[in-house]
């Protein structure tokens, strides 16, 4: 096997989370659990938290970058917060790496000041979809790959006060866990 060929090989294998390097050491095979998504409990805490509570490894081997900007609202989001096209909403990415390899990317956006703390209602769609350019970057996915895209909508009274959508590795968990209080008839 050509030396081109190798490398090419672990870039694949480095993404798809099978393998991590550390420097000057080598290239070592990856211990992955099962990870299992479990909601709506995970949403309400720090991405830190939630993340470093999946990881097999040391805290700091999990990298949180998160950057807020103010831009005015396209049609789609407008529509969702139910406010007129080009009124300044926040705009958060939150992108996650474990290990040096991307995990999780999302944007939300909400209303300046809002406390999505409030929320009494989460509603998750999830799918799995070509990702939004700037996560395909961020996730390393080659083009025309799917990932598994979740979108999140966080109510309270009925109104939406955040809207957020999540990209993972389609692989990064075996399954997706949801709870429910029920009410039952009198």
């Amino acid at each position: 096997m050509s030396e081109i060929v190798i490398r090419k090989v672990i870039d694949l294998l480095l993404r798809q989370g099978l393998v991590y390097t550390i420097e000057r050491r080598g290239t070592f095979v990856a211990a992955r659990p099962t990870l299992v998504r479990v909601s709506p409990e995970r949403q309400m805490e720090d991405p830190a938290t939630t993340f470093g509570n999946e990881s097999p490894h040391r805290v700091d081997d999990v990298r949180i970058e998160r950057t807020t900007t103010l831009v005015p609202a396209d049609d789609e989001v407008a529509g969702l917060l139910g406010i007129n096209p080009g009124t300044e909403v926040e705009h958060i990415v939150t992108a996650v790496a474990e290990l040096g390899r991307p995990v999780s990317i999302s944007d939300s956006y909400q209303l300046p000041g809002t406390d999505v703390a409030t929320a009494t209602v989460l509603e998750e769609t999830i799918a799995d979809k070509v990702p939004a350019p700037t996560h395909a970057v961020w996730l390393k996915v080659p083009a025309g790959d799917l990932v598994k895209a979740i979108r999140q909508r966080f109510l309270r009274h009925g109104r939406i006060l955040m809207v957020s959508d999540v990209s993972y590795p389609k692989d990064r968990y075996e399954s997706f866990v949801f709870r429910m209080t029920l009410e039952p008839e009198s």
